[in-house]
């Protein structure tokens, strides 16, 4: 077997090796942890370096463990090559609406990265993945009419120029995919608070305005990371249960202002929102009073009261016409959709939702219906379509080899240990 410094793993929790002149300290305080990679038999570790937490959007979602650790430029070199390979097939087979639909389908996205050298319950698979199709299909925007923008940390602020950027080369107005960008952005950290910090954003587009989104956040108590997908060709409502699929291989509670359930608080919120802002800032202080059930989601110490009511005098002035709309305000964040969704529950009884909206896991089902199993059918598809791709695609004959061998490990896995156990 070959041995070097990155073949290690580590549960989490334990130290991990260190970089050259790195000192522990300075690394744990630099660094967002993640995950394991597997590349041909043998497990090599993967990280990514940002402090910035940056908010962005969903379709599905998959939450996965943290490790420490940094990927070779090599890998990265050659999962870029056959990730480019394996689009190019698809795209040429399918069509670009197909390879949206691929990208927000999280088994399929999971699988692809599995096929390019990772542990198939690895949370370093979605930067890495993001990132090599970004750079492998970079200049075939013209050839395909799709584009790729975003990434992680700060470049994911850089979203809405790329996408302006790549509308100039492929003549079309950005501006709805612009607006998706953002008010996917507000959605994942405002509307649904599941406590993990957006630090990662890809954006998927094609120039007649189809789009798909993958982006990633760690809620840093746990180290578990959670990954998002948005799709528009399903998208109906961005604030109402606006994702094709979520994927958590655990469940908590959140404030939930995306589900059906919380329709009377979404109205509400934005009701409260259009008032003057002395009535809300005193019915809110006459909440704070009040002694709320102690596992109550909502904190009244979470909310500064002065922020609140800065916020509310901008609300006030350019009333929201909906709770779009109030999303949609610059301003508006996780602490004044919390602040409203508590004066919505007890000042007027319109209770918001604090269930996870999880509908998917890449674990084996429970007695009690969670986590959710995979279906085989859909497994078995996705399987095909990559099989099919890698066959074609353009790269040397021991890339396919080993690219196959991973595909058949990892199917092999997922039949005996997932799907198998959700049919027993």
């Amino acid at each position: 077997m070959v041995k070097n410094k990155w073949l290690k793993i580590r549960e989490l929790g334990k130290n991990t090796p260190r970089r050259h002149g790195v000192t522990e300290k300075k690394r744990r305080k630099d660094s967002v942890p993640f995950v394991s990679l597997c590349l041909c038999g043998n497990r090599a570790l993967d990280c990514e370096h940002e402090n910035d937490y940056n908010t962005i959007m969903r379709s599905g979602i998959a939450e996965l463990p943290l490790h420490w650790g940094s990927a070779p430029r090599w890998l990265f070199a050659r999962m870029t090559k056959l990730s480019r390979a394996i689009s190019e097939i698809i795209i040429g087979e399918y069509g670009t609406e197909e390879f949206l639909r691929r990208v927000s389908d999280p088994i399929w996205f999971q699988s692809l990265g599995c096929v390019l050298g990772f542990d198939w319950h690895s949370s370093g698979l979605t930067t890495t993945l993001c990132g090599a199709l970004k750079e492998g299909l970079r200049d075939l925007e013209k050839d395909f009419g799709l584009f790729i923008a975003g990434g992680k940390g700060k470049t994911s602020r850089k979203t809405p120029d790329e996408i302006r950027a790549s509308a100039e080369r492929l003549s079309f107005i950005p501006d709805n995919m612009v607006y998706a960008s953002r008010m996917s952005a507000k959605v994942d950290s405002c509307a649904l608070q599941d406590g993990y910090q957006i630090y990662h954003h890809t954006f998927f587009g094609t120039k007649d305005g189809k789009w798909a989104v993958v982006q990633q956040g760690m809620n840093i108590n746990t180290h578990w990371a959670r990954r998002y997908h948005w799709l528009s060709l399903d998208l109906k409502d961005f604030v109402v249960e606006p994702h094709k699929a979520i994927v958590s291989d655990k469940k908590g509670t959140a404030l939930n202002m995306t589900a059906k359930e919380s329709e009377h608080a979404r109205q509400t919120s934005t009701i409260i929102a259009r008032n003057k802002p002395e009535i809300s800032i005193k019915e809110f202080k006459q909440i704070k009073e009040l002694r709320l059930p102690e596992r109550h989601p909502v904190l009244t110490s979470d909310i500064n009261p002065s922020r609140f009511e800065k916020i509310l005098l901008k609300t006030y002035e350019n009333p929201p016409e909906n709770f779009a709309g109030l999303l949609a305000t610059r301003g508006v964040g996780p602490q004044t959709i919390r602040a409203l969704a508590l004066i919505s529950e007890v000042a007027y009884g319109a209770k918001p939702s604090f269930s996870d909206p999880v509908s998917y896991t890449f674990a084996h089902g429970g007695k009690d219906g969670y986590p959710y199993p995979i279906n085989r059918d859909h497994y078995d598809q996705s399987i095909a379509i990559l099989e099919k791709a890698i066959l074609n695609a353009k790269v040397g004959q021991n890339d396919k080899m080993q690219a196959l061998k991973r595909l058949n490990n990892m199917s092999h896995f997922i039949s005996n240990n997932i799907i198998k156990r959700d049919s027993e």
